[in-house]
């Protein structure tokens, strides 16, 4: 059986050595989409290596808590493809890929059967079915759970596949730069740092997977871990591959307010889900106002919204939040039904949700824009580089129904692994030119040689303050221009960030470097916010507070031009009529 050991060397470059592996398809990110994309390639006979920054099994997929959407049926008979088709299209605001969307509403079906197969043990209905719950601005009943961890057991059930399938990893592995063909320009490979060790890794392939999630640790009040720095983004836009919809970041409606430590913190919108309601200080069920019709279980923008203007106009908690209240179900049914939330507020906070109310606010949970992706493959706009999952784009426009992520993963990262496998399967080995290695060596060293520098961990507090103040839920160019500007002047200082003492497990080290990554994908996701002159699903803007479908049905599309920041606005493509006729609005 193939394995990496077999292919590593050792090259000695001074006190710049590193080692070498080679593979066919390497997979940068081992979350749901980087382990469905490895079972795809292995079981297309391709020699697949994964590669995850910390350890196996310890994805941010595991905060998606409430379900897998899916148009089972089992509990909503009325339910179909179609429907699920509609609602992502509309609740996206137009901006979604038709293609993806019709693709991910009819696959994401048999994702689901695959996965039970798997091993997966959803909830059930009395009659044995897959049970689902109801989730904001779905029309039905859609998402498929087991209990409140329903992202835990996904990455348990796909982890089990790839171990016994004996697919190689490693992890603790940090990547820093994706490398192309000197004469072709398609992906050829990657440079990384074994963190353990701290030494330097090249990986040569025929083709590449990105599926390094989203970028939510550059604001400070967030649902994401620590990983979530925005590698994927800046090594895809460093390779040449386009970006898109960079400025629709998805601010949660509920988030924990405390303790500090796990401010941010996701509250599943299964608590709404299963009857939950927000109520603000004085009482009142305030989503009356806002959405009469769906309440609690508006689309995320909306609840996010409302939220935020309930806070800010006095109406909040004395901690800066608003109330979600679920005690009237009772405490075999929340124990039951939300068992994580259970233990989530009595270990952290204190409280029983069975008896007392939670206080939550908008958190940072998922960026909708990312790499801009073939529909059907994945790929990106440089040959042998694929994304998937959450880092990168066009299924869910400016705005992402719950429960579409875990769909989104298992239904694109099997497309991605399975073309990326029959890609690798037609070409020979590409090279990577040796000066290539030389400068991302030097480059990646560097903070070693800084004599008095800078805390790069303090750079990156700063970089999500800056965000969290000037690029929140409601931006006006006066707060994006001081947000850009503010992380012009964190980026001068980063040029001076300093790694200090030995190299493995140098976490100084690794932030010095995720700096930039941060850097780059905040200044896409600001740039883009500024160019955007309407307000559309999570994007709002105060100085354009409509929405504007004449000039701004339009994707921005940025890319690195001779070393700058390039935006082109592309209309986003119209379905077939008979998918047209399927787009039910509200």
């Amino acid at each position: 059986m193939w394995s990496p050991e077999s292919t590593i060397q050792r090259i000695e470059v001074g006190d710049k050595s590193y080692k070498e592996t080679t593979c066919d398809v390497l997979i940068i990110g081992a979350g749901g989409a980087g382990l469905r994309a490895a079972i795809e390639s292995h079981d297309k006979g391709a020699k697949t290596l994964i590669l995850c920054k910390s350890l196996l099994g310890k994805a941010h997929t595991v905060m998606a808590e409430g379900g897998v959407a899916a148009a089972l049926g089992d509990v909503d008979p009325q339910d179909n493809w179609k429907v699920h088709f509609s609602d992502t299209i509309v609740e996206g605001q137009y901006l979604s890929n038709w293609r993806m969307a019709e693709i991910f509403s009819k696959e994401a079906i048999e994702r689901v059967y695959e996965l039970e197969r798997y091993g997966a043990l959803f909830d059930r209905t009395d009659e044995g079915k897959i049970m689902q719950r109801a989730f904001g601005a779905h029309t039905y009943r859609r998402l498929c759970h087991i209990g409140d961890r329903t992202g835990l057991e996904l990455i348990r059930t796909l982890q089990d596949q790839v171990l016994n399938r004996a697919i190689p990893f490693m992890d603790e592995v940090a990547v820093t730069r994706i490398f192309k063909d000197p004469q072709g320009g398609f992906a050829s490979g990657a440079f990384g740092i074994d963190i353990r060790s701290g030494g330097l890794v090249l990986f040569r392939c025929k083709a590449l997977i990105l599926a390094t999630g989203g970028c939510g640790k550059v604001y400070q009040v967030t649902s994401n871990s620590y990983e979530s720095t925005g590698d994927g983004i800046a090594l895809a836009y460093g390779a040449g591959a386009e970006l898109m919809d960079m400025e629709m970041v998805q601010f949660h409606p509920t988030g924990m307010i405390y303790p500090v430590g796990v401010r941010g913190m996701l509250v599943t919108e299964a608590v709404r889900g299963e009857g939950g309601v927000l109520t603000n200080v004085m009482g009142e069920r305030f989503m009356q106002r806002y959405s009469p019709k769906r309440m609690e279980l508006a689309a995320r923008d909306v609840v996010a919204r409302a939220t935020y203007a309930e806070i800010t106009e006095g109406r909040g908690t004395p901690s800066g939040g608003v109330y979600l209240d679920i005690t009237h179900k009772g405490a075999d049914f929340i124990k039951k039904k939300l068992p994580s939330m259970y233990d989530q507020f009595l270990e952290f906070a204190g409280i029983d949700i069975t008896k007392e109310k939670m206080e939550v606010a908008p958190t940072v949970h998922y960026h909708m824009g990312g790499i801009r992706v073939d529909p059907e493959t994945g790929e990106t706009a440089v040959r042998g580089l694929y994304a998937a999952g959450e880092v990168a784009c066009g299924l869910h426009g400016a705005n992402r129904l719950g429960g579409n992520s875990l769909s989104d993963i298992l239904v694109f990262g099997k497309r991605a692994g399975g073309a990326a496998a029959e890609y690798a399967r037609k070409i020979e080995l590409p090279k990577i030119a040796d000066s290539d290695i030389a400068e991302e060596t030097s480059r990646i060293l560097t903070p070693f040689a800084v004599a008095e520098g800078t805390n790069p961990f303090h750079l990156k507090e700063e970089i999500a303050e800056a965000m969290w103040k000037h690029v929140g839920i409601v931006r006006n160019e006066r707060e994006l221009t001081l947000g850009l500007q503010a992380i012009d002047e964190i980026g001068e200082k980063a040029t001076r960030a300093q790694a200090k003492g030995v190299r493995a497990y140098n976490q100084s080290w690794l932030d010095s470097l995720q700096v930039w990554d941060m850097i780059r994908a905040c200044r896409v996701i600001i740039s883009s916010a500024l160019e955007r002159k309407e307000s559309r699903g999570a994007h709002t803007r105060s100085d354009y507070p409509a929405k504007d479908d004449a000039h701004w049905l339009v994707n921005i599309i940025t890319k690195d031009k001779q070393g700058s920041m390039s935006h082109e606005f592309i209309p986003v493509p119209r379905p077939p009529p008979e998918l047209a006729a399927l787009i039910k609005p509200e």
